[in-house]
Formats: C-alpha cells, sequence, structure tokens
C-alpha cells in the first residue's frame, strides 16, 4: 500500500486488508453523517452518562476475590433488561421520537454495559489457567443477558397491560 494513498495520507496503522478504493467515500457520504450531527451529538452523551454509571457501579461493587467478574457481569445483565424494556416501549407503545433510542439505547445503556470488558474478562480468565470459570463465564453471560433481554420486554408488557383500565 502507498505511504500516500489517493485518499489522504495514511496517521496510523493500516490493514493490509484494505486499500483506498474501501475506504473512498462520496459527497452524499459527507452529507448523511452531516445531517445526523445531532444524532451523533445525543449518542455521545448518553455514552458519557452511561459511562460514568458503569465506573460508579464498578466502585461501589468491587471486584471478589474468586475471580469471577461479578460486577461486569451484574451490568451487562442490568443493562440488558434495561434494554428490553426500553426497546418494548420504543417499538410498541411510545411514539416515534427522533432522539429516544439513540440517546438511551445506544449512548447511555451502550455506554452502560461493557461487552468489551466481558471479552477481556473471559481473556484474563482463560490466562489465569481457569478455564471452567472462563467457560461458564463466557456462556452464562451471554444466557443470562438474552435472558434479561426478553424479561425486560415482557415486564414492559405486563406494566403496559395493568396500566390499561377498561374495555
Amino acid at each position: 500500500m502507498d505511504s500516500q494513498p489517493a485518499h489522504g495520507p495514511v496517521h496510523g496503522p493500516v490493514d493490509p486488508d484494505v486499500t483506498p478504493d474501501d475506504v473512498r467515500t462520496s459527497e452524499a457520504d459527507h452529507a448523511l453523517v452531516r445531517d445526523r450531527l445531532d444524532v451523533l451529538g445525543v449518542i455521545a452523551a448518553g455514552g458519557a452518562l452511561g459511562a460514568a454509571a458503569r465506573f460508579a457501579a464498578g466502585e461501589l461493587w468491587q471486584p471478589a476475590s474468586d475471580g469471577v467478574p461479578w460486577t461486569t457481569l451484574g451490568i451487562n445483565v442490568i443493562g440488558s433488561c434495561l434494554l428490553g424494556l426500553l426497546m418494548f416501549y420504543v417499538t410498541d407503545v411510545w411514539p416515534p421520537r427522533r432522539y429516544v433510542r439513540p440517546f438511551l439505547g445506544v449512548g447511555v445503556l451502550g455506554g452502560f454495559t461493557t461487552f468489551s470488558t466481558y471479552a477481556l474478562e473471559t481473556r484474563r480468565l482463560l490466562s489465569q489457567g481457569q478455564a471452567g470459570v472462563a467457560l461458564a463465564y463466557l456462556v452464562g453471560t451471554l444466557v443470562l443477558a438474552l435472558g434479561a433481554v426478553v424479561a425486560g420486554a415482557l415486564l414492559g408488557r405486563a406494566l403496559t397491560r395493568t396500566r390499561r383500565v377498561g374495555p
């Protein structure tokens, strides 16, 4: 690959499988981003709030001495449940709003949950020779998080059903 590809100078590591044609952008691409800067802003603001909440949860709920990353597991399961609840309301109850899903779903809950840390902690457990714990954590988090999404949606349905009074 050239040190000065057609789309501009290279400023960092380059994947050898990526060619300049893979990253060319058109005016339409730039317009698409420009037209959605407000949405990117609410995602960023929500992400900052979610990440701050995750940090606070990590400070309040210190890791256990048994090596199991209970804090991350709890954060991911709680966040998944809230995401299921939110998606139920966004898709089935509330009228469409431009910023609700990006702010709360992508931003706040995306910043709160931490599946990248889940992957790193699984790797850490493996490197420490705790293969059984790593496997249980890997599968357990996945099953619990998916179950929590479903539980959140069902909770939303139940809460909505109890509010409707009359015929």
